[in-house]
């Protein structure tokens, strides 16, 4: 008899960020596995591209275009989800922004930004999805962080903060909503070929010194954090909760 616990047929997933990327990785995944899937970013021609790799697994897809930094946006996208697929059973924070750039050269409107897409915006969606997960007493949240949530690097302050505040959103939010039957865990990637990511892959400096840096010495691509997030929206983590799987190459290894 075949193990069965990674498979996500019948269940509900939103995907924030989903036009490239982790997050778009991550929605075509979730598809593979079997879940229908909602995917969320700024940028409607992305995310009908996604949408058409998430169809042609056999799955149904619904487009939630919109900034999740825009607070009067959740509330309807919630209930568009639910009209659409019945439920809300998996819910992926991947969207985000990194400005590159010395700290001391951080503006307010850099600051703001950051914290209210990687950040805050990524905490009121949450809490609009939450509340119909405690409804439902079940639910699954993984908060996609980066090694950054652990460790300071050079150039990319904001981006830091707002990920090191999202690590603690991911173990509060599990301490208080573990009794709801809702688990939350995340995801730690590293120095990932994205679009996002362009202002620091080019330059080389960087790209050497983070390549020598991951034991793997190179990059990761996104399709790479695929299995951890159908492991976390699976049965299989049934009894996993406030952890972070670290996807980095051994980056906080070292």
């Amino acid at each position: 008899m075949k193990y069965k616990g990674f498979d996500l047929t019948g269940r509900s997933c939103i995907v924030t960020g989903a036009g490239t990327g982790i997050g778009k990785a991550i929605a075509v995944g979730l598809a593979q596995a079997g879940a229908e899937v909602a995917i969320n970013g700024r940028r409607p021609e992305p995310l009908e591209q996604t949408k058409a790799e998430v169809e042609a697994q056999g799955v149904r897809c619904l487009v939630v275009a919109g900034d999740i930094s825009d607070l009067g946006f959740h509330g309807p996208a919630v209930k568009r989800v639910i009209k659409a697929f019945g439920k809300i059973d998996v819910l992926v924070n991947n969207a985000a922004v990194l400005y590159k750039g010395p700290i001391e050269e951080t503006t307010p409107e850099i600051w703001d930004s950051t914290i209210d897409i990687n950040l805050k915006g990524n905490f009121f969606f949450t809490l609009a999805v939450g509340k119909e997960m405690i409804k439902a007493k079940q639910g699954r949240i993984i908060n996609i962080l980066s090694n950054c949530s652990f460790v300071a690097e050079h150039g990319i302050g904001a981006y830091c903060i707002s990920k090191g505040g999202l690590l603690m959103t991911t173990r509060c939010l599990a301490t208080e909503w573990g009794p709801y039957g809702i688990q939350v865990n995340a995801i730690g990637p590293a120095f990932v070929r994205t679009p996002m990511n362009n202002p620091v892959l080019a330059d080389p400096s960087f790209v050497e010194w983070s390549t020598n840096r991951i034991p793997l010495h190179r990059m990761g691509q996104p399709e790479e954090m695929v299995g951890a997030a159908i492991y976390l929206a699976s049965d299989a983590a049934s009894f996993t909760n406030g952890t972070v799987i670290m996807c980095d190459g051994g980056f906080t290894a070292c």
